[in-house]
C-alpha cells in the first residue's frame, strides 16, 4: 500500500512539472487553437449537438434562460409528463406575486424531456465567476446556463419548434402562477410613478362558471368560445383577423353581469382593464390607454348606456342623422358637449365621440396588441347605437335573464350544498312552476338563501314564499298595463271618433268593461293566491 501512494505521488508531482512546463514553453494562442481543434474533433465524432444558453447575454437578461428555467421546473414538479430526473436532488422556489411553490433543477443536475417523440438532455450548469475589475453593471458571483444536448439526426426537426413551445408553456406557467390583476385609468389621464396610466389592485374575485347562475346550455356555449378564441391564434392569422374578440351583456340589474365578467377572466387568466369613460377626455387619451394595455386581458367598460350619452342615433331629434359624437350635439360642433344641456351625463368635459370609441374596439388601433377581449354591459341593449353593437365589434351578444329553474339549482347547489336528490319532489316541482313567472335576478334569490344558509329547509320555504308573491305582484302589473294599453287605445279612437254623432257613449262603455273584467280578474287572483 505504501508503494501505491509513492507511485501516485511521484506521478502527481510529473503532471504539475509537465503543466509548468506546458504554461512555460507553449504561448496561450497555440494552447487556445489546440482546445479549438480538439473541440472540432470531438463534434464530428460525437452524435450530438450542444447548445448554450447562457442567463446573462452581454449586459441584458437572456429571456429563453428564464423561460427555459421555468418550464423545466414544471417537468420536474410533473410526475405525468413522461419526464425523468437523473437524480432525487431539486430546488425549491415561490417566486415574488406568486402563490405556488415550483421545483426547479439543481446546480449542475440533468434533467431529459421527450417532445414530439425525440428525447433530449438539459444539464444546468453553474460555475463561480471570475473577480470583476471595473463594470457598469454588476454581474452575479456565480454563471449560470442550460446546455441542451440533441442527437444530430433529430435537431434539423425540432430544434425551432421545441424552442417555441417552451417560451409559449413558461408564459402560461407565468401567467397562472402570477396574481391576475384588476386595472383602472388614473383620473383624468394622470400617470403613474412609472408613467403608466393604470393603477392596478390584484384580482381576487372568486366567481367561476361553476357558481354562475346560469342555463347550462348556454354556459357550456360561453365556455367553448372563450376556449376556442384563445387557442385561436394561427385561426386569426390565417383569416387575417386581429386577435381579439367583443361579448355583450345586457339584461336587468342583479343578473349576474359582473360576476360573468369575473368567471371569464379566472377561466382565461386574464387580467382586467375596467375602463372608465368618464374620466377620458378625448380620443386620444382612449387611444393611449388602449397601447398600455396588455395582451391576454379583458377590456371592460360597465353600464356604457349610463357612463356617457351613448344613445342611438336614429332615435334622436327625431331626423335619424345625428352626428358620431357621444355627447350631445344639437346645436353646438360635433364631440362639444353643450354647457347646461340636461341631456348631457359628462358634465360639460367629455368630448369622446362614437367613432372615437369605435375605432377603439374594432378600428386600426385595436389592433396594436393580440388576444385582448372587449366586454360592455347594459341595462337597455335598445339605447346603444347599432353601429356598435355590429359583429366584429360585438361578436356574441349574452343576455343575462332572470334566474331560470336551471340556474336555480346551481344556486341551491352553491348555497345550500343541495343536489337535484336532496330536495323533495313537491317542493320541486312547485319551484319549477313559480320560478318563471316570478322573474326574480340571482342577486335576490341569492339573499334569501344566504340569509337561511343553516337551515335548508326553512331557506326552501322562505323562497318559494317570495317567488309566490312575486309572481303574484307581476301578474297584477301585467293586467294593470293591459287595462291600461286598452284604455289608450280607446281613448285614441274616441278622439278620431267624436265627429261622429254618438260614438263617444259606445267607446266609453268598452272601458267601463274593461274595468269590470279586470276587478273580477283581480278578485279571482286573490282568492287562488
Amino acid at each position: 500500500m505504501k508503494e501505491l501512494w509513492t507511485t501516485m505521488a511521484s506521478l502527481m508531482g510529473v503532471l504539475a512539472f509537465s503543466q509548468t512546463l506546458l504554461h512555460t514553453v507553449v504561448p496561450p494562442e497555440l494552447r487556445f487553437a489546440f482546445l479549438k481543434l480538439f473541440q472540432r474533433l470531438f463534434n464530428c465524432f460525437s452524435s450530438y449537438c450542444y447548445y448554450e444558453i447562457t442567463e446573462i447575454d452581454g449586459v441584458n437578461t437572456n429571456e429563453l434562460y428564464n423561460a427555459v428555467q421555468l418550464y423545466l421546473s414544471s417537468s420536474a414538479s410533473s410526475t405525468t409528463a413522461g419526464t425523468t430526473s437523473s437524480s432525487n436532488r431539486l430546488s425549491l422556489t415561490r417566486g415574488l406575486n406568486s402563490s405556488a411553490i415550483t421545483f426547479g433543477l439543481a446546480n449542475n443536475d440533468r434533467l431529459s424531456d421527450v417532445f414530439n417523440g425525440v428525447s433530449v438532455v438539459w444539464e444546468h450548469n453553474v460555475t463561480p465567476r471570475q473577480s470583476q475589475t471595473f463594470s457598469w453593471r454588476p454581474l452575479p458571483e456565480e454563471k449560470r446556463g442550460f446546455t441542451l444536448r440533441i442527437n444530430k439526426r433529430d435537431q434539423p426537426g425540432i430544434l425551432e419548434e421545441y424552442l417555441e413551445f417552451i417560451t409559449n408553456k413558461a408564459m402560461e406557467i407565468r401567467r397562472k402562477n402570477q396574481d391576475r390583476l384588476l386595472y383602472t385609468n388614473s383620473r383624468g389621464g394622470s400617470l403613474d410613478s412609472r408613467g403608466h396610466p393604470w393603477e392596478s389592485v390584484p384580482f381576487k374575485h372568486p366567481s367561476t362558471f361553476d357558481t354562475l347562475a346560469m342555463d347550462p346550455i348556454k354556459k357550456r356555449e360561453i365556455m367553448c368560445d372563450l376556449r376556442d378564441f384563445a387557442d385561436g391564434q394561427a385561426f386569426y392569422k390565417r383569416t387575417g383577423r386581429a386577435w381579439k374578440r367583443g361579448y355583450l351583456l345586457y339584461g336587468p340589474p342583479g343578473t349576474g353581469k359582473s360576476s360573468m365578467i369575473a368567471a371569464m377572466a379566472n377561466f382565461l387568466g386574464y387580467d382586467i382593464y375596467d375602463l372608465e369613460l368618464t374620466e377620458v377626455n378625448t380620443n386620444s387619451e382612449l387611444r393611449k390607454l388602449l397601447m398600455k394595455t396588455s395582451s391576454k386581458s379583458i377590456i371592460v367598460i360597465e353600464d356604457i348606456d349610463c357612463s356617457i350619452n351613448l344613445t342611438n342615433r336614429k332615435k334622436s331629434n327625431g331626423t335619424g342623422a345625428r352626428n358620431d359624437s357621444v355627447s350631445d350635439t344639437r346645436s353646438g360642433s360635433p364631440g362639444i358637449p353643450i354647457p347646461g344641456d340636461p341631456d348631457n351625463n359628462n358634465g360639460g368635459n367629455n368630448s369622446i365621440t362614437l367613432s372615437g370609441l369605435l375605432n377603439f374596439t374594432d378600428g386600426l388601433w385595436s389592433c396594436c396588441g393580440s388576444e385582448r377581449i372587449f366586454v360592455f354591459t347594459t341595462n337597455h341593449i335598445d339605447k346603444l347605437d347599432p353601429a356598435l353593437l355590429r359583429s366584429g365589434r360585438m361578436d356574441m351578444h349574452i343576455h343575462m335573464s332572470y334566474c331560470s329553474f336551471p340556474s336555480l339549482k346551481i344556486l341551491l347547489k352553491t348555497y345550500l350544498g343541495c343536489e337535484p336528490g336532496d330536495i323533495s319532489p313537491d317542493v320541486s316541482s312547485d319551484l319549477a312552476a313559480v320560478i318563471d313567472e316570478a322573474e326574480m335576478t340571482p342577486a335576490d334569490i341569492s339573499e334569501v338563501l344566504i340569509k337561511n344558509r343553516r337551515d335548508n329547509d326553512k331557506a326552501l320555504r322562505e323562497l318559494l314564499e317570495v317567488l309566490r308573491k312575486k309572481k303574484s305582484v307581476n301578474r297584477r302589473l301585467r293586467r294593470r298595463r293591459l287595462v291600461a294599453d286598452v284604455e289608450d287605445e280607446a281613448e285614441e279612437k274616441r278622439a278620431l271618433d267624436s265627429p261622429k254623432e254618438g260614438g263617444g257613449a259606445a267607446n266609453g262603455g268598452g272601458g267601463d268593461d274593461v274595468e269590470v273584467n279586470y276587478k273580477k280578474s283581480e278578485e279571482e287572483d286573490n282568492g287562488i293566491d
